[in-house]
């Protein structure tokens, strides 16, 4: 141990510079920052720092340890004004415009977030440099800090404070906590940190809202924050937290035991809360189909930051952190599952009793439809959700009110394929009942054609749809279209093709006595009314597939037009020879062609015949 004389001068040295910068006694000490000025003036102080906490452990006179103490408490106050004003100086929002892909596609989603609402914008994860890395900038403007990063996974750590500050903060913080202020640097270094969380949180759009909050929204609404949050929470996680992370390792990384964790959650522990309430609120949130596929790009994107949430995460402290988004990621799949089988439900007991005009497609069908063929774009996830069969259809269930469907059929297909296979039956059977609501049985089938077909060119039309399906259950479906087809025809034109038969026209029942006159005028006069019957209702039905109204149009005309010219040929010349011939031969093979063509285009024959003078 030194002599006491030399202790004493070099503590009164120390004093001295400690109590020149003692901001409650000097007017000049509260206006200038030490680390602001003269490296010479920086390294004096942190030397003497140096030589007080010495001389707590050296001096034992009751007078000398008050004189240290005191010391020690003025230069404690000063370092963490110091920290505090070199993290403040620091403390720039990360720049949103930099961390944007320019190549990447965007959606136009509303809300006027500075971050776009992009789904699919994915962040680079090959660890190269790009202008993109360029995020932090000074207060100045003059120059940006050149970030850096380790590319762990996809994460991206970029250098939030310059080296040369961060080797001041450590100088700072290491005697903080050597003097037993660990709890004031904590303090002082979150509160800071967070602000600087908080104004990046706020470039990204992520707005501060309760769960409740989050609720009251309309789902328009929600859908643009949730594109917004899906992005951001990508930046989040992978770039700031992960910095964060980097920056307090940087500072605290030796000084004591878990001092970098400890800091870290200091700083992001409320952040993190605040990002993840918002898909928490979003997965506990009522329940209807429109909310699926958000609820799918939600989950994927929680599912794809998992594992980088684990890294940043690592820590036991912020174990909570951890479990909190392994519960979302879990209740975000069974809400996924529920709507799935909510939907289920209200297709089957969709409701409407007003008939569509004109046996076209259904707007339920439409609507269905378009709603599986999304579901077979989100395969890949959705077979990993749905592990389980449907809960109801059974062959043997003898419930009227529910179809039936024989599953041992389906065996080899996945959960989700007898799920969507599912769907088509229980609208199938919707479409029974709606079909009732038509008084024309040749319409009833029409619709039925209609709707069946719609959904066949719908299968057909998804690669992803069509393998999920399988083309045996197509092959159904196809044959079930065609047989309505064929009922339409039957319930339509067998009777009109009955007044062209020969029984009946002959005076003595045989083919080589002569022909009633009488009875051939009937037979033609009822041929004409109700062909123009079936012309002008037929007219007005719509068969809204080209390619399927041509192929029911060439198949009328092959029924009518060979059955109609032998007619005529056989009996023409016995109406000719009578008086007004025109009454009874209206229509030539010619006509009948033409009027065919007016069928099932959804519009009164006024209009075809005043479409066809033009």
């Amino acid at each position: 141990m030194e002599p006491p004389e030399n202790v004493g001068f070099e503590f009164e040295t120390a004093e001295k510079i400690i109590l020149r910068w003692d901001s409650t006694a000097s007017e000049e000490a509260r206006d200038k920052m030490i680390f602001e000025g003269d490296r010479q003036e920086v390294n004096l102080y942190l030397q003497a720092v140096d030589e007080i906490q010495r001389s707590m452990s050296s001096t034992s006179i009751s007078d000398d340890q008050n004189k240290v103490n005191s010391a020690i408490q003025i230069a404690m106050a000063r370092l963490e004004d110091e920290f505090r004003n070199i993290l403040i100086a620091q403390t720039n929002p990360i720049e949103t415009d930099s961390l944007t892909d320019p190549n990447s596609s965007t959606s136009s989603g509303t809300g006027g977030a500075d971050f776009d609402d992009d789904v699919n914008g994915e962040e680079e994860e090959d660890g190269s440099m790009s202008k993109d890395d360029e995020l932090v900038r000074h207060n100045s403007g003059v120059s940006s800090v050149s970030s850096s990063y380790r590319s762990t996974s996809s994460i991206r750590e970029i250098d939030l404070i310059p080296s040369d500050t961060i080797f001041d903060l450590r100088s700072i913080a290491e005697r903080m906590i050597s003097s037993g202020y660990l709890r004031e640097c904590i303090q002082v270094y979150g509160s800071v940190r967070k602000s600087a969380v908080d104004a990046s949180f706020r470039k990204l759009g992520i707005e501060k809202l309760s769960i409740g909050d989050i609720q009251r929204l309309q789902w328009d609404q929600l859908e643009a924050k949730i594109r917004r949050w899906i992005r951001a929470a990508k930046v989040c996680i992978r770039i700031l937290f992960a910095s964060e992370k980097k920056l307090c390792e940087q500072i605290f990384d030796g000084i004591g035991t878990a001092i970098d964790d400890a800091c870290f959650m200091e700083t992001v522990k409320g952040p993190a809360i605040q990002l993840f309430n918002f898909a928490e609120a979003i997965s506990i949130s009522r329940r209807s189909p429109e909310k699926l596929f958000k609820i799918l790009d939600l989950h994927d994107a929680l599912m794809d930051l998992i594992p980088d949430i684990d890294i940043v995460f690592e820590s036991k402290s912020s174990e909570s952190i951890r479990i909190q988004a392994a519960e979302i990621l879990s209740r975000l799949a069974e809400a996924a599952r529920g709507i799935l089988s909510e939907f289920e439900n209200a297709v089957l007991r969709e409701p409407s009793k007003v008939p569509v005009p004109g046996g076209t497609v259904h707007p339920l069908t439409r609507y269905v439809m378009n709603y599986i063929n999304l579901i077979s774009d989100y395969k890949q996830t959705l077979i990993e959700l749905i592990v389980s069969k449907p809960s109801t259809g059974s062959r043997y269930s003898g419930d009227p009110s529910t179809p039936d469907m024989d599953f041992a059929e389906l065996e080899g297909k996945t959960p989700l394929a007898i799920h969507l296979i599912w769907i088509i039956v229980i609208l199938q059977f919707n479409l029974e009942g709606k079909s009732k609501l038509y008084k024309d049985a040749s319409l009833l089938h029409l619709f039925i054609m209609n709707n069946v077909h719609y959904i066949v060119q719908k299968v057909k039309g998804s690669p992803e749809l069509r393998e999920m399906i399988g083309d045996d259950y197509l092959k159904k479906l196809t044959g079930k279209f065609r047989q309505a087809a064929t009922s339409y025809q039957r319930a339509t034109w067998v009777r009109v093709l009955y007044c062209l038969r020969d029984e009946g026209l002959h005076l003595s029942g045989g083919f080589s006595s002569g022909v009633s006159k009488s009875a051939l005028r009937e037979r033609f006069k009822a041929f004409n009314a109700m062909f123009e019957e079936v012309h002008r209702t037929q007219a007005t039905w719509l068969v809204p597939d080209s390619q399927l109204r041509e192929e029911l149009r060439i198949s009328i005309t092959e029924k009518l037009i060979p059955a109609y010219r032998s007619f005529l040929g056989r009996f023409r010349s016995h109406i000719e020879s009578g008086k007004h011939p025109e009454n009874y031969i209206k229509y030539s093979v010619e006509d009948l062609e033409t009027s065919v063509m007016d069928f099932f285009e959804g519009y009164p024959v006024s209009q075809h015949l005043r479409r066809r003078s033009q």
